[in-house]
């Protein structure tokens, strides 16, 4: 047999059937085709496999050594076969055990991933959640499985990622419920004039400092962080300021009773949203994760 051709389907049938029941007649009848047919099919599967396969004696067809070495391996053809053709694309997360592995800044493991945390935790018992930082290797990692979604504002992803937007952020300021200055509003003039705590991280923090250069403003900066860890205490503690995006903002200032201000300055908002490659689009288990993100995070919902 040529390396390059494969026996049709309904040959490895053919040869199934006639190992069972040793007759051309009832091969013909169980597969719905003439007499000759079959007989056609199996001088055509005779010749690809250089082999009588059957001969024809008083008991039958009887199969020749050549088809007795054969008939396993043309059954697990078919077994597999079955398989495929009965496959169903599921996930059922009720029973899977599987890492997903996410993409995300440091706010959202304060805003999003505790109560992502607890869903996955109720729903699907035997899934381990692996949370990465966003950084110039997401979208290789998007791209390779290595990472399954990136949630936050990441806008220099680029093409085969498919997207969808979670919710609207704007800009807030965070000040000590009982600062010496400033009581139920932060003015601009305030702002430029108080002591500020800057974090350096941030998915946003660029459009931030876009802000500040457009109004012309330079803030005294006093502490510089490189995450959000730590902030709350450091406002509650001290009289310094802190300008951040809504969501970290007031989830830092309800675990830390500390103040949220209107931001002063006009700063553009951004959209957070959930990404994924385009290869990983239908994959069932990748569709349950960004329906559960989208269920308890898209607003509206």
């Amino acid at each position: 047999m040529n390396p390059a051709e494969l026996p049709d389907l309904k040959l490895l049938q053919l040869f199934d059937l006639l190992y069972d029941v040793r007759s051309v007649t009832r091969v013909a009848e169980q597969l719905g085709q003439s007499q000759p047919t079959v007989s056609i099919w199996l001088g055509r599967l005779r010749e690809h496999l250089q082999d009588p396969l059957f001969v024809r004696t008083p008991g039958g067809m009887t199969p020749t050594p050549q088809a007795d070495a054969l008939i396993g391996p043309c059954r697990e053809i078919l077994e597999s076969l079955r398989r495929f053709a009965a496959w169903e694309i599921a996930f059922d997360p009720t029973t899977a055990k599987r890492r997903f592995r996410i993409c995300m800044t440091d706010a959202s493991h304060v805003t999003l991933l505790p109560r992502l945390l607890a869903h996955v935790r109720a729903q699907a018992p035997g899934i381990r959640l692996e949370a990465v930082r966003i950084d110039g290797n997401t979208e290789r990692a998007l791209e390779s499985g290595e990472a399954d979604l990136a949630i936050g504002h990441v806008p220099w992803l680029g093409g085969g990622m498919y997207q969808q937007q979670l919710y609207l952020q704007d800009w807030v300021c965070l000040a000590n419920r009982h600062h010496p200055r400033i009581r139920a509003k932060l003015s601009l003039k305030q702002y430029c004039a108080e002591g500020h705590v800057v974090i350096t991280a941030g998915t946003g923090a660029q459009l931030l400092d876009q802000a500040l250069l457009r109004a012309n403003i330079e803030r005294d900066v006093v502490l510089e962080l490189p995450a959000f860890l730590g902030l709350g205490a450091i406002i509650k503690t001290t009289d310094l300021i802190a300008t951040l995006p809504r969501n970290i903002g007031e989830t830092l200032a309800q675990a830390h009773d500390v103040a949220v201000h209107a931001c002063p300055v006009a700063v553009d908002g951004f959209a957070v949203r959930q990404h994924w490659h385009a290869k990983y689009h239908h994959e069932a288990g990748n569709r349950w994760l960004r329906g559960v993100v989208a269920d308890l995070f898209c607003s509206g919902r």
